[in-house]
């Protein structure tokens, strides 16, 4: 079977991240002892994932950190409709994540359009000929 295998560090509170998610392994005898140390991530083709430690299966749940509320959200859920959309409008009114940016682009870096190393073409041999004699 194809899948991506990573390695992560497992923190004091049994998570780690992965895919722009926290995930965290279920307290038992087996993952306690796995604090400060690597478990496997296995992210399969058909979708699956699957945390592993010494080829044993983990139990684990995961918390999406790019959450949102959705207009579907509010309006199947009766009770918290209100909360929902309230939550909803707070989202929406938040700035705007912005694009990550390269180092070159906080530097201000702006090419000048000559190429890197040394010159090459005929005028440029003559006048090392030129030094040696």
């Amino acid at each position: 079977m194809l899948c991506w295998r990573a390695n992560r560090y497992v923190g004091k509170q049994l998570t780690f991240s992965y895919d722009r998610k926290r995930i965290k392994l279920a307290e038992n005898e087996i993952t306690r002892g796995l604090v400060g140390k690597y478990v496997d991530t296995f992210a399969f083709v058909d979708g699956r994932f699957e945390v592993r430690s010494k080829g044993r299966s983990l139990p684990y749940k995961i918390f999406d950190m790019d959450q949102r509320v959705t207009h579907a959200a509010i309006t199947d859920n009766k009770r918290l409709g209100a909360v929902l959309e309230h939550i909803k409008e707070m989202q929406d009114a938040a700035p705007p994540k912005y694009p990550v940016r390269t180092n070159s682009e906080k530097m201000g870096y702006k090419p000048n359009g000559r190429r890197q190393g040394r010159p090459s073409g005929q005028p440029n041999k003559k006048k090392i000929a030129h030094a040696a004699e």
